[in-house]
């Protein structure tokens, strides 16, 4: 298995999330807008934003995760039952980090 390919493909998908959340957080902490409307617009957006960083910050772990399986050489096993976890699903979501079976059981 070419972890390298992996690797650099988690890597720069890291870099991504880093920059979007920072972004968001930078949106987050703008100054709210002094008028009601505006602002009662801009919580809504708000909310949108904080569930879209909470997302990220899940994917980010998974990734970080899946960064120190390659490091332990342990990438491409599921972390449940050791199977191998199959090269398509890994193209998909390289950061999965369970085999197609078990993410079927949970």
């Amino acid at each position: 298995m070419d972890t390298q390919h992996y690797k650099a493909t988690l890597v720069a998908r890291r870099l991504e999330l880093q920059a979007r959340l920072a972004k968001i957080e930078a949106d987050l902490d703008a100054p709210g807008n002094p008028d009601d409307d505006d602002r009662a617009i801009e919580r809504n957006n708000d909310e949108v934003l904080e569930s879209l960083g909470g997302s990220g910050q899940t994917e980010l772990f998974a990734i970080d995760a899946a960064l120190s399986r390659i490091t332990a050489g342990t990438f491409g096993a599921c972390v449940r039952c050791g199977d191998a976890i199959s090269p398509a699903r890994l193209d998909a979501v390289p950061q999965a980090a369970l085999c197609e079976a078990c993410v079927k059981e949970i």
